[in-house]
């Protein structure tokens, strides 16, 4: 397993080794020794598996959850192509307000680690993009949170050439001078220690 960590603290790509045969391929993104290795976490509770199928062109998040409870994501594109993206929403983090971008596809079954108070999301690049989510957190709709992907001053790299289809709550996100004007951005102390305690 190569991992790479990106420009945004704490989050790490991971590449995994995938073994072809005439039958097919054989592939483990997720190994808790891995992310424990490049992450130094020793537990990740999984809450809960979800997946997303998306067509060319759709825009999801950037999506993060309010701290406390927080949340924390393993994102691996299973089908497809995307190009995702992670920004450091933690007041105080040494990577505030930063960025990062990373190709993840069917072909290379690359997958990410999102640690809590990081906001995540994706641009579908081809149809039937499917994406797995390993969540470690509960679900609880009132504590989800958008930011706008189109704020001009964030800036995202948005994929050239393809008309953007986003939910009505994305195409509404607040930007994130407005997050924290609201006071609604997570404290870097505080998302560290939720995220090692998930």
């Amino acid at each position: 397993m190569h991992a790479r960590q990106l420009d945004v603290e704490g989050v790490v790509e991971f590449s995994p080794e995938i073994h072809r045969d005439d039958r097919g391929l054989f592939v483990s993104p997720f190994t808790r020794e891995a992310l424990a290795e490049h992450t130094g976490l020793g537990v990740f509770s999984v809450t809960q598996l979800s997946y997303s199928t998306s067509q060319r062109g759709t825009m999801r998040g950037i999506h993060f959850t309010k701290c406390p409870p927080g949340k924390a994501k393993f994102v691996c594109c299973l089908a497809g192509e995307a190009l995702d993206f992670v920004v450091d929403l933690r007041k105080g983090s040494p990577t505030f307000g930063r960025w990062d971008t990373a190709e993840l596809s069917g072909a290379t079954m690359r997958a990410l680690y999102v640690p809590v108070g990081v906001g995540h999301g994706f641009a579908a690049l081809r149809d039937d993009t499917l994406i797995s989510y390993m969540i470690a957190g509960d679900y609880v709709p009132s504590f989800e949170i958008a930011l706008s992907p189109l704020d001009p001053d964030l800036g995202l790299p948005l994929p050239a050439g393809l008309e953007l289809l986003l939910s009505d709550r994305d195409r509404a996100a607040p930007t994130l001078k407005e997050l924290d004007e609201r006071g609604l951005l997570p404290d870097y102390a505080e998302a560290r220690r939720l995220d090692a305690s998930l």
